[in-house]
């Protein structure tokens, strides 16, 4: 990752523009629309958050991270979300169950001691739906069970990215407490913005032996993809990481069938065509199917 050469404004004037909505939504609006809005908005600050961990929109790594400070989505504190996503950008190791943070697949030897009713509930994870509904909880609980283990070695990266989230998260819930959204409220619509998240992330990698073929392009143009701040087009996002939201779609349109040769056609017209064909079936088994490695 580089620094940004010079400043991106409109970076700048989107992450202002959220954190405005983000308070006029728990401010002004009726509690029936602030949560599904709310929700929107949590989503859009999360795709914010994936651009600051990537160096935008400034040249200096400690404004970027400045300006993400409040942790409108509450569950993952920014370091920790910034080292494991950079982890995962290592292309030789997505999907890997043990090296890729961001992999939803398991070994089958862990699969096979889980009980029936954690297979069936990952199986049901591996459904559109259930990937929306249940992905959120799913991936909190593992996630803090990994951080336990790790503060419970000493890990001090863990253990500074929790000492800087908790205070966020006390000031995020302060300013909330005084809008007209309850606490309660604040916390549904936090949890439905990681699961507009997880329509992104559903099946942006897949099990493959060439890592160059293991992410998917989506050419969705709709707001989901401006939700998502172009991360649809994910291989370019890959290929191309210190790339700044904004270019994705014109470095996408200008080299297309390299990026479809590279990644051997792993894509889908729209989130429309996915949710038809995933919404009530799984694409994907739990178990990676390339496991153990050959």
């Amino acid at each position: 990752m580089s620094e940004r050469a010079t400043p991106e404004w409109g970076t700048f004037a989107l992450i202002l523009a959220c954190y405005g909505v983000w308070l006029a939504v728990i401010f002004f609006l009726p509690l029936w629309l602030a949560i599904p809005a709310m929700g929107v908005v949590a989503a859009m600050h999360s795709s914010l958050t994936h651009e600051a961990l990537h160096g935008h929109p400034f040249r200096a790594k400690w404004l970027n991270e400045a300006l993400m400070a409040l942790p409108l989505t509450l569950f993952i504190p920014y370091e920790r979300f910034r080292d494991l996503h950079l982890a995962h950008h290592r292309d030789a190791t997505l999907t890997d169950p043990y090296d890729d943070p961001e992999s939803n697949y398991l070994d089958p030897q862990v699969w096979a001691r889980l009980g029936a009713w954690q297979k069936w509930m990952l199986g049901l994870n591996n459904t559109l739906l259930g990937r929306i509904v249940l992905g959120p909880a799913i991936g909190q609980f593992l996630f803090l069970r990994d951080e336990l283990r790790g503060a419970r070695r000493g890990d001090r990266a863990i253990l500074r990215a929790w000492a800087l989230h908790v205070p966020g998260v006390a000031a995020v819930c302060w300013i909330v407490s005084m809008s007209a959204m309850p606490i309660w409220a604040y916390v549904l619509a936090a949890y439905l913005g990681l699961g507009l998240v997880k329509i992104r992330t559903f099946l942006e990698h897949r099990a493959h032996d060439k890592s160059r073929a293991r992410t998917v392009i989506v050419e969705d143009r709709g707001p989901l993809a401006f939700l998502f701040l172009n991360n649809n087009l994910h291989v370019v996002h890959h290929m191309n990481p210190c790339a700044p939201w904004y270019r994705l779609p014109a470095l996408y349109r200008q080299g297309r069938d390299r990026y479809l040769a590279s990644n051997e056609a792993y894509v889908y017209r729209s989130y429309g065509q996915i949710f038809r064909a995933y919404f009530w079936r799984a694409k994907d088994p739990v178990v990676h199917p390339l496991w153990p490695k050959g």
